[in-house]
């Protein structure tokens, strides 16, 4: 089965800058990367604790709050202010370092959002 996608190519002019290798059109002309819109889910924004793969260091992760980048940025930076600690936007779910489940849904609950603590 053949793919639609060129193997190799143009990634760089010297004209336009970086090129998309898939349409080849410079990225800022790109339609093929552009991300897609955020899926509305059910309204529920859960909030879980995990360790997977970090060492055995607990992370805080928030899950559906349903929002671009963007505000998801915003948001991210608001609870880490308001825990304390640092984190990070990965896969359209917030990140926070440390075990602050409570505090993040007593937050999310006076912003106005259905929050519902996942896991254990």
């Amino acid at each position: 089965m053949k793919s639609s996608a060129p193997i190799g190519g143009l990634v760089y002019s010297t004209d336009c800058g970086r090129m998309c290798p898939v349409c080849r059109k410079a990225i800022a002309q790109c339609a093929c990367s552009t991300p897609a819109p955020v899926a509305p889910g059910d309204g529920i924004v859960r909030i879980s604790r995990e360790t997977k793969g970090r060492g055995g260091k607990a992370v805080t992760v928030v899950r559906g709050l349903g929002a671009d980048a963007v505000t998801l940025e915003t948001m991210a930076r608001q609870l880490k202010a308001a825990c304390g600690s640092g984190g990070t936007v990965k896969d359209g779910a917030v990140e926070v370092q440390g075990d602050h489940r409570d505090k993040i849904a007593t937050l999310l609950t006076g912003l106005g959002h259905k929050v519902r603590l996942a896991g254990g």
